[in-house]
């Protein structure tokens, strides 16, 4: 009864291995051959890696760098009413809502 358990599993665990080396290699097939009319223009996706990489990377820095524009800009708006961010101010919370009412305040109201 054993031997018969252990010869089932030996050829259980053959077919196994060359069922699972033989299947990639029927699963590979060959591509076809580009012509001309596939080629890609001169300003389509990045094909490489490589160039897929640094398109990423460029595309991250744009996105980075417009942040930091609307930050600054916005920083740059609440400085021009009043607010310092460099002075230890023990009231902070105040200070930047005092100058957030004054932005958004329409032009005609007084405070």
């Amino acid at each position: 009864m054993r031997s018969s358990v252990s010869k089932l599993t030996i050829a259980a665990a053959t077919a196994a291995f060359l069922l699972g080396s033989a299947l990639p290699a029927v699963a590979q097939t060959a591509a076809p051959a580009p012509d001309a009319t596939t080629q890609a223009a001169p300003d389509a996706q990045p094909t490489t890696k490589a160039e897929q990489k640094k398109a990423a990377r460029a595309q991250r820095k744009a996105v980075r760098k417009a942040a930091r524009a609307k930050k600054n800009a916005e920083l740059k708006k609440l400085e021009d009413a009043g607010y310092r961010p460099a002075t230890n101010d023990p009231n902070y919370p105040e200070s930047i809502q005092n100058a957030q009412k004054k932005l958004n305040a329409p032009a005609g109201a007084s405070q």
